[in-house]
């Protein structure tokens, strides 16, 4: 999955003010529960601040009782990169964004990567809801398929 790719840029920074040991995978656990509980936001630069603040809005305020192991991060981080496709952001246009907005750290090949694997992912879904008679589905992958090779 893509979340597994992306990296927090700013981590050591992060470690330096916060004073913990954190690992550089963004959605990795230890990541995810030291940034949702244990840093003191007092200590970081303004602009390592706001991305951190933007991190935990964007992709840790799901209700989830396991939160935020619950894989609601990793999910609502590929949704936003579908959706800045979608927006008609280029790969490299999203992994600017994701840094700039996040500090989130991707590749473009890896974003272009995704993206291309979520083409087909789409295809099979579109396959299949037709062969089933679900005209509605079929019509709504097609659309994402659109938005996302144009």
């Amino acid at each position: 999955m893509i979340a597994q790719k992306a990296r927090f840029r700013a981590v050591r920074r992060l470690e330096r003010a916060s004073g913990l040991r954190l690992p550089d995978h963004a959605f990795s656990g230890a990541f995810l529960e030291a940034v949702s509980s244990g840093v003191r936001f007092e200590r970081l630069d303004r602009t390592l601040r706001e991305q951190l603040l933007a991190f935990i809005r964007e992709f840790l305020g799901c209700g989830c009782r396991d939160a935020p192991l619950c894989g609601c991060p990793e999910r609502r981080l590929a949704m936003l990169i579908i959706e800045l496709r979608e927006l008609g952001l280029d790969h490299r246009q999203i992994s600017s964004h994701l840094l700039d907005e996040f500090g989130i750290d991707l590749f473009p090949a890896d974003i272009l990567s995704y993206l291309e694997d979520s083409v087909h992912m789409l295809e099979a879904i579109r396959d299949i809801a037709e062969l089933q008679e679900r005209e509605k589905l079929a019509e709504a992958a097609i659309d994402h398929i659109r938005k996302i090779e144009h």
